[in-house]
């Protein structure tokens, strides 16, 4: 269901109301998981939990503010008299109590938990008509379950709403991104047994821009598929240049909306034999919030990949949802610990514990650990105290052209075995 004639309406409705004087908020409100009852209890139980989901957030609104549904998951609240973001912050607060407890949401379906992620657009400042306040608070929603957050407002000021769908579909067409590796090392032996690999782009007009900004741009804009194919295929291209040995591994990102299309298993199965890389040798890396956004696509991917000997590391762990129970679930061979967790494990005794706690836990599931953003040399000993099996970081390596790893690469295995 696509009411886009009655959201256009409802801003414009505002938009004329405050040409003078005030402004209001646009907020795209994402129920996640609302679809599924569609998909369990069929299609006439998931529209009364859709017509349900909106009346639960118009009781938690004023009178004033109108609530349209925008799609499957999606509803638009626009708020006049709201000016600053103080005054938007209440009324998140509002609807993020509504979603707190399970709600009825049919009367033959069991209570149902669902979670919510609000993306705000303010008039004027974000805009001065319909379509772009939209999509302005539609991004910022998209930024906020990027980042595990409950909502984020709109960034005009953020590097992302610059980038040209043209410049950036072109770039990765015309092959004009590039491959780095950051190492991976063994912390206990103490030497490097794997890199991850992470694109870099340098756009025509806007020049180096963050792999933050362009991947998200990507699985914004419909480019995320694109994306990632040329991703699979560059880093397997440098794989079978650098000639690993069986226990070298390679760490490739995928792209949790693009998992969520289907297809990708099959792409990098199928450029594994391409390039002649073996299976064993690759890391496939999910972020762990993102793969609470579609279970049964991403564990259908997943344990196809683990079928094929593809290793599967759940990314950024320990600031997602429900950690212990998605992990339940997932065919995970290792876990990387998010670096915002690992920043402080040397100086912060409770974070320090925690930390331990984790590499016990996966140990205990028979998962190898990887600290991410390892950043000095007390943090590494702390890590290698606490018996964690791989470190990525500054401190033990930066990113770099794959061209100029692998030579390195080399340079260091013909030091260590010189000829005869």
């Amino acid at each position: 269901m696509l009411n886009q004639d009655a959201i256009q309406a409802a801003i414009d409705h505002q938009v004329l109301a405050c040409t003078h004087a005030g402004g209001f908020a646009v907020m795209a409100i994402r129920v996640l998981d609302l679809r599924q009852i569609a998909l369990r209890f069929g299609s006439a139980r998931g529209a009364a939990a859709e017509a349900r989901m909106r009346e639960l957030i118009a009781e938690s609104l004023r009178p004033s503010d109108t609530v349209v549904q925008s799609g499957d998951e999606t509803f638009v609240a626009v708020l006049p008299g709201l000016h600053n973001r103080n005054h938007v912050l209440l009324a998140i607060a509002k609807l993020a109590a509504v979603f707190e407890q399970p709600h009825i949401v049919a009367d033959d379906t069991p209570p149902w938990q669902t979670r919510v992620v609000i993306g705000v657009a303010l008039f004027p400042h974000d805009g001065a008509d319909a379509d772009t306040l939209w999509r302005h608070a539609q991004t910022a929603t998209d930024e906020a379950q990027r980042r595990g957050d409950q909502y984020a407002f709109h960034d005009a000021g953020n590097l992302r709403s610059r980038i040209d769908y043209d410049d950036l579909r072109d770039s990765i067409s015309a092959n004009r991104l590039v491959t780095y590796f950051q190492p991976l090392w063994d912390l206990a032996r103490k030497r490097i047994v794997g890199a991850e690999s992470l694109a870099r782009w340098t756009s025509p007009t806007l020049g180096p821009v963050d792999p933050d900004n362009f991947v998200t741009f990507a699985e914004q804009n419909q480019l995320i598929s694109t994306l990632t194919r040329w991703s699979i295929h560059s880093t397997l291209r440098h794989a079978a240049a650098l000639r690993p040995q069986a226990d070298f591994l390679l760490a490739i990102n995928l792209s949790p909306r693009a998992l969520s299309r289907g297809g990708v298993a099959e792409q990098l199965l199928d450029a594994l034999k391409i390039w002649g890389v073996p299976a064993t040798t690759v890391v496939a890396e999910v972020t762990e919030t993102a793969l609470a956004r579609d279970m049964d696509s991403a564990v259908h991917a997943l344990r196809r990949l683990r079928d094929h000997g593809v290793r599967v590391a759940i990314d950024d762990f320990g600031i997602g949802y429900a950690s212990i129970t998605y992990l339940s679930k997932f065919p995970a061979s290792e876990l990387k610990i998010d670096r915002s967790l690992v920043a402080t494990a040397a100086s912060d005794p409770r974070m320090a514990k925690l930390v331990d706690s984790i590499i016990r836990f996966a140990h205990n599931l028979g998962l190898e650990t990887t600290a991410e953003g390892i950043e000095d040399e007390a943090t590494l000993q702390a890590l290698t105290a606490m018996g964690c099996d791989l470190g990525q970081g500054y401190h033990l390596g930066r990113p770099e052209p794959a061209v100029d790893f692998i030579a390195r690469y080399h340079a260091r295995s013909a030091s260590a075995n010189p000829v005869a």
